[in-house]
This record gives structure tokens, C-alpha cells and sequence, in this order.
């Protein structure tokens, strides 16, 4: 076998490693991981799929084995509404696993993109109810509560997506759901740190995200749990086009070295991106003095350190949001409500594993829930 041909073979290992592990690919993302043109992984996708390895979709690959085997009526054509509150950053993948699941399952999928506002929700949300065209909807809303309540009284199924209403309702006990399990994403971030030797940790949470709860909740979770220190814990945005950024980040960086502090998870990539610039600027060296770990990785990888971080599984929670629909439009009131929680994985990278410990790591090892 060839140099060339050897390559060719783990390049492809590593695409059916990344299929199992978020259920959709896209060629963009791939080539620019491993360093090779699109047209390149391209090929990959053709020669795996006449091995019926992976099911071709348009703009990456999916596994086949993401087609729901259920008798010939789950062929029916369903059109399922779906309104996210951004078409940018982090909804990309989760809209992309949908629309993978869809075209296996031969469903259409109308999006709708809103903006973080309850108002602007409902409008999005009664324009799909009004044209009468979806058979059901996949949203994720502001978790305000009268909108809750006005959701769970649609006259179509809904399942959320990355969305869980915070308290029980009448009204929302209809409603299922299918999210990333952020508190276990971040019970493994201080795992990996607790092992790294770090014992005085802080926290950075992106304010006014939905899923800094979740993410509070797992920090309690796993520090109690590993008696380690959690000395900082800052509710602030600190990306760079966030107002006062750097004089946020100095006084965190002081609080660190007052507190003993030696790692930091930040919630979310461009937050930590401007942390890790910021310490660069001031001459302190990431993992060495400060490990930092973020919460997310979209853009983590650009990072100088590349930065380690966990990865919800975002492609996975919108296929399964499509697949649990279809199997509510199928079986009707007989199946009980579903909610579902998907692990995170932990992405390690060069910015938690100091170089003055004793410790091996590959060049991106990953860690599962």
C-alpha cells in the first residue's frame, strides 16, 4: 500500500469518526481541519458511499444508518416548520442536521430565522401556524413564559430544540424536547482540569444565554463533587466587540492571581478567543500560568493557543429533533413525550495540557460524555 494510499485511508477512518460522533459532516469544515482541498474530501464522501458507509447530502455526508426503519407509510411527505432564533455562529449545525434527517426521512423542513425576541418568536412561529402547511414545529424560543404558555396551546406538535422550560406547567407538560446536556459538557471541562492538577478554578459565563443556567448548574455539580475550589465565577461578555472587554478581562485576570486561580472555562468561543488574546498581550502564557478551557468550539481551533474546549452536539440535536417529530406525527398521542438529553464531547487542544506536566495528549484528542 502507498504513502498516498495509507492517507487516504485514515483521512477517511477519521470522517467516519466524526460521523459517529456528530451524525452529519460538512465538506467545508472537514478539508479545513484536516488541511486538504473540498474537492479531496469530496471523493472521500463518494468512495465511502458506494461502500454504503455514508449517505451523501448536499454539502457533506450523513451515516445511513440515520434513516428510521418503520413500515412503508413513513414515506409520507411531512412538511415540519422550524424557527431558530439565528441563522449565524451556533444554529448552522443544528439547522444542518436537521435538514440531513429531513431529506433521509423524506420530510421537508420551512425555517424560519428570528432574533432572540419573544415578539419576533411568536410572529415567526404564527406565520407557519397561519400558512397551515407544517404538520408540526421544531423551535427554540426565548424562554419567556407567556410565550411558553401560547406554544404549548398550538394546534400542532412542537418539540424544542436546545430549549427547556424552566418550570412545570400545564401547558408545557405537552412539550417535548431535545437539547445538548450542558451541565454534563461542563462536569467534563472540570474533570479535565481537576486532572490536569488545577485545584482553584474560575468560571466565565457569556451573559443572557440560555444555557448559562445549564452550564451553573454542572459547575456546582462538579466542583462540589471534586472539592475543587471555585474561587471566580463572572457573568460578563467579554468577545471583543463586547462593550468595556478588556477592562473586564484585567480585572479577572487580577482576581485570578488574588485567588490562586490557575484555569479558566469560558462560556462561550469568542469569549475565550478574547481572553486568550488578552493574556497574550500582557505576557501570560496559556496553559502554563493559566489554562483555559472554552465552551462551544466553533471558532476554539483559531485560538493562539488552539484552544481545548467541549463541543455540544449540535448536528445530533437537530437530526434527533427531526426524528422524534416524525415519530409523533407517525404514532400520534399513543407515544409517550419525549425529552432528550445528548452528551457533550471535550475536544482536547494545546491550551489545558501544561507543558511542564507530565502528560500525553494527541494533537486533538476527544473525550466523551
Amino acid at each position: 500500500m502507498t504513502a498516498g494510499r495509507l492517507f487516504s485511508v485514515q483521512r477517511q477512518e477519521r470522517l467516519l469518526a466524526e460521523l459517529r460522533g456528530q451524525g452529519a459532516v460538512r465538506v467545508r469544515d472537514l478539508a479545513r481541519e484536516l488541511g486538504v482541498s473540498e474537492l479531496t474530501i469530496r471523493r472521500d464522501i463518494a468512495a465511502l458511499a458506494e461502500r454504503g458507509l455514508v449517505a451523501k447530502v448536499h454539502g457533506g455526508a450523513t451515516l445511513p444508518t440515520q434513516v428510521v426503519h418503520r413500515p412503508r407509510r413513513a414515506a409520507t411527505r411531512f412538511t415540519i416548520g422550524m424557527v431558530v432564533p439565528s441563522l449565524d455562529f451556533s444554529w448552522p449545525p443544528i439547522v444542518a442536521g436537521a435538514r440531513a434527517a429531513a431529506a433521509a426521512l423524506g420530510v421537508t423542513i420551512q425555517l424560519r430565522g428570528s432574533s432572540y425576541d419573544p415578539d419576533e418568536d411568536r410572529r415567526q412561529i404564527g406565520r407557519l401556524v397561519d400558512d397551515g402547511h407544517a404538520q408540526g414545529l421544531l423551535l427554540a424560543p426565548s424562554l419567556d413564559g407567556e410565550l411558553l404558555d401560547w406554544i404549548g396551546q398550538l394546534p400542532v406538535p412542537v418539540i424544542l430544540v436546545e430549549r427547556q422550560p424552566s418550570r412545570w406547567t400545564p401547558t408545557s407538560s405537552r412539550l417535548e424536547w431535545v437539547r445538548s446536556d450542558h451541565a454534563l459538557g461542563m462536569g467534563i471541562a472540570v474533570h479535565h482540569l481537576r486532572q490536569q492538577g488545577h485545584e482553584r478554578l474560575g468560571l466565565v459565563l457569556s451573559r443572557g444565554s440560555p444555557t448559562s443556567t445549564h452550564l451553573l448548574h454542572g459547575w456546582h455539580a462538579a466542583t462540589t463533587e471534586l472539592g475543587v475550589t471555585d474561587a471566580l465565577v463572572v457573568r460578563e461578555s467579554v468577545a471583543l466587540d463586547a462593550p468595556d472587554h478588556r477592562d473586564i478581562i484585567a480585572g479577572i485576570l487580577a482576581e485570578c492571581r488574588r485567588e490562586g486561580v490557575t484555569a479558566l472555562i469560558v462560556h462561550s468561543d469568542p469569549d475565550a478567543v478574547s481572553v486568550a488574546q488578552f493574556c497574550a498581550e500582557r505576557g501570560v502564557n496559556i496553559p502554563d500560568d493559566l489554562a483555559i478551557v472554552s465552551y462551544d468550539d466553533e471558532v476554539a481551533h483559531l485560538a493562539e493557543p488552539p484552544l481545548t474546549a467541549v463541543r455540544p452536539p449540535k448536528s445530533h440535536v437537530g437530526r434527533l429533533a427531526v426524528e422524534l417529530m416524525v415519530s409523533r406525527l407517525l404514532d400520534g398521542e399513543r407515544r409517550p413525550a419525549q425529552r432528550v438529553l445528548v452528551a457533550p464531547e471535550l475536544v482536547v487542544r494545546a491550551s489545558s495540557v501544561s507543558r511542564t506536566r507530565n502528560v500525553r495528549f494527541s494533537k486533538e484528542g476527544r473525550v466523551r460524555g
